[in-house]
């Protein structure tokens, strides 16, 4: 019994110490390639800058509600979003499923004026939407 519960305990650091390193990669790369499935079957990824600072299971975008990124995952939510920084040697790739949900509240709460250059009237841009991915795999790579 008590070889479990130190087991246990040991899994819960190991999840807790890859939480704090995928936070600190994506934090430090901030761009990522989001990997979609075409509406053909083709898989499609685009660059695409993540907007919020800690890795709590979610992660969120901006992205245009007409875009073929949110007709894609409409049809098929499951995605792919990988971040890289070579210099250190470490890369992470999540999977998961995304939806695409307007927030005002989170969007203004996720705004940053450099994102005025694809969204010119800030969160309130006639079509803006926030995607969101549920991280439901990660893979570290050091």
């Amino acid at each position: 019994m008590q070889r479990s519960a130190v087991g246990m305990d040991h899994e819960a650091m190991n999840i807790a110490e890859r939480r704090r390193q995928v936070t600190g990669l994506i934090r430090a790369a901030r761009v990522c390639t989001l990997t979609t499935i075409a509406l053909d079957g083709r898989l499609t990824g685009r660059p695409m800058l993540l907007q919020q600072a800690d890795f709590d299971g979610e992660l969120w975008f901006f992205a245009h509600a007409d875009s073929s990124l949110v007709r894609q995952l409409r049809v098929n939510p499951e995605v792919a979003v990988g971040f890289g920084m070579p210099q250190e040697r470490c890369w992470v790739s999540l999977s998961g499923t995304a939806r695409d949900e307007y927030q005002r509240d989170r969007a203004d709460w996720l705004w940053q004026p450099g994102l005025s250059a694809w969204f010119p009237n800030g969160p309130e841009t006639t079509g803006l939407t926030l995607i969101a991915v549920h991280v439901t795999a990660t893979h570290l790579w050091e």
